[in-house]
C-alpha cells in the first residue's frame, strides 16, 4: 500500500492526516474540473490518472483510500466545510459534488 500511495504519504495501517488531506484536495480539484459534480468512479479514475496509474487497473487500495477520504471529510462537519464535499442524492449515493465556500453548488 505504501508504494501505491507514496505520492500521498500513505503507509500501512492508519492513513496519516497529511495523506488524507492530499487525497481530499485531489478529489476536490477533480470535482471542480468536472464542474462541481461527478460519479465517484470517474473521480477515482481521474485522480488515479493524475498520480500516474493505469486507469484500466487502478489499485484497490487507492480506490478504497479515495472513498474513505471523501466519506471521512463529508461526515466531519468542520472538514466538510473546508472541502465543500456534498452528496447531492444523499448518503449511499455514488454521486459526489463539491460546494463553493459561499455555500452554493458549483455548476
Amino acid at each position: 500500500m505504501g508504494k501505491i500511495l507514496e505520492h500521498t504519504s500513505e503507509t500501512h495501517g492508519k492513513t496519516p492526516a497529511k495523506g488524507k488531506q492530499t487525497l481530499a484536495k485531489r478529489v476536490r480539484e477533480v470535482l471542480l474540473a468536472f464542474g462541481g459534480e461527478a460519479h465517484r468512479a470517474l473521480v477515482i479514475e481521474q485522480v488515479a490518472r493524475s498520480m500516474g496509474h493505469d486507469v484500466r487497473q487502478i489499485p484497490e487500495e487507492l480506490q478504497h483510500a479515495l472513498i474513505l477520504s471523501f466519506e471521512d471529510n463529508w461526515r466531519d462537519e468542520r472538514r466538510r466545510a473546508t472541502y465543500g464535499f456534498h452528496l447531492p442524492f444523499g448518503e449511499g449515493s455514488h454521486r459526489w459534488s463539491v460546494k463553493t465556500f459561499a455555500g452554493a453548488t458549483v455548476h
